[in-house]
């Protein structure tokens, strides 16, 4: 089979497994793309968007406005076809030598220090945490204190520490995000929501 044909059918299997839903139809692009990523269809239960989160990333697309990630696997990850058609930019800091200076002699995460040094390239634009709730944790006070302004998060950290925490936190604030409740989530999963965004950002 050809790797579309695969697609197809894996979006069909997941369709008649997943049955009857309340998403709306972008809404289901993007959750019909993580189940395909990850074979997990806990998402259609703990799955959260802000009521202005797809608008804003795909505006934030369109706009040609920087993507940043917490991990280089997000990035990787992340088509760049459709991206390219409106210049966007898909960045990650975390394996910067002066990010790794900076950890070490403030005693900070890398993924903290990373939030950091990309508060002017996320203006506007979408931060993806797939892997570090301290990431996570670190945005959400930068935002809350007018010193960060990225225009959607999309928050899948995963793992037994904070994760769930970070992700909760989240989802209390105002901030247009998609995010999940519990542990699960993942630097594929995250990547899988931009990937819905950018097919969206150019079908529609």
């Amino acid at each position: 089979m050809k790797p579309e044909e695969i697609e197809a059918m894996s979006f069909k299997i997941i369709e008649e497994e997943a049955g009857a839903h309340s998403f709306t139809q972008s809404q289901w692009q993007i959750v019909r793309r993580m189940i395909h990523t990850s074979a997990d269809f806990e998402y259609l239960q703990s799955i959260n968007f802000h009521p202005d989160a797809i608008d804003a990333g795909l505006n934030a697309i369109r706009q040609g406005k920087t993507i940043v990630t917490d991990t280089n696997m997000a990035r990787v990850g992340i088509r760049k076809g459709e991206l390219a058609r409106f210049d966007v930019q898909v960045e990650c800091l975390i394996g910067y030598s002066e990010i790794s200076r900076i950890a070490t002699e403030t005693g900070i995460t890398r993924a903290k220090a990373a939030v950091d040094a990309a508060r002017q390239k996320m203006d506007g634009g979408i931060y993806v945490v797939g892997n570090a709730p301290t990431a996570l944790l670190h945005l959400i006070e930068l935002v809350n204190a007018k010193k960060a302004a990225p225009a959607l998060i999309v928050g899948f950290p995963v793992g037994f520490v904070n994760a769930a925490e970070s992700k909760a936190a989240l989802i209390q604030t105002d901030i247009p995000y998609i995010s999940n409740t519990g542990r699960k989530g993942g630097s594929n999963v995250a990547a899988s929501v931009v990937n819905a965004l950018a097919i969206m950002s150019v079908a529609t």
